[in-house]
């Protein structure tokens, strides 16, 4: 992994050839999806790495021992809808004990700023680790109000995971919410006129779920 600030980019070889495959426009819905769940997991391995553990007495089919544990509460995937949640299912195969919260936003065509129409979230927020997902942090605008309203209902530890990030968004968040760390497999070059990543791999959600 490679760390700047608050940005820490995942670049294991599994996560940049499956990303370059994930870029590639010709690729097939069916394909981008489990992509997608692929890098998911390979993301959630690196955003989970300092979890907390304890120990506990145990019996192997060989011997009683003292073996480590997850400690504390489980931590909370809360997906940015709808993309997000092609990054959740992938998360979710890693850790299937986590709670599931979800923020509805969309994003006004004209003006590129958030919309809220829908949060749902565990209401012990503040005693989770909270790792908020979305495809893609481009203007960064929908991540810092996602952020702030999971603040609002009392998350205290936040993450951020994305599969591209652009320099905008990145510097969005780190103003509005320096207290957040993103994780991303890739840093692109800059925002087009459309607040689109590029080079980028086109719009998530579309290439998720078929509908473009």
């Amino acid at each position: 992994m490679a760390g700047t600030g608050n940005v820490i980019v995942v670049d294991h070889p599994l996560v940049q050839h499956k990303l370059t495959l994930m870029r590639r426009k010709d690729q097939p819905t069916t394909d981008f999806r489990r992509l997608v769940s692929e890098v998911s997991l390979l993301l959630a391995y690196e955003v989970t790495r300092d979890l907390p553990l304890e120990t506990i007495e145990i019996e192997t089919p060989l011997e009683p021992m003292t073996a480590p544990i997850l400690a504390g509460k489980k931590l909370c995937f809360v997906s940015i809808l709808r993309a997000g949640n092609g990054i959740l299912d992938g998360m979710l195969d890693l850790v299937p004990s986590a709670r599931v919260g979800h923020v509805g936003l969309y994003r006004d065509p004209e003006t590129l700023v958030p919309v809220e129409y829908y949060i749902k979230v565990p209401d012990d927020l503040g005693e989770r680790l909270t790792v908020v997902v979305d495809p893609m942090l481009a203007t960064g605008h929908s991540a810092a109000a996602a952020i702030g309203r999971l603040k609002q209902a009392g998350a205290k530890k936040i993450r951020f995971v994305c599969l591209l990030a652009a320099p905008e968004g990145l510097a969005v968040v780190a103003e509005t919410h320096p207290d957040v760390t993103v994780y991303t497999a890739a840093i692109d070059r800059q925002l087009d006129s459309h607040g689109y990543i590029r080079p980028g791999l086109g719009d998530a959600g579309d290439r998720l779920f078929g509908t473009k």
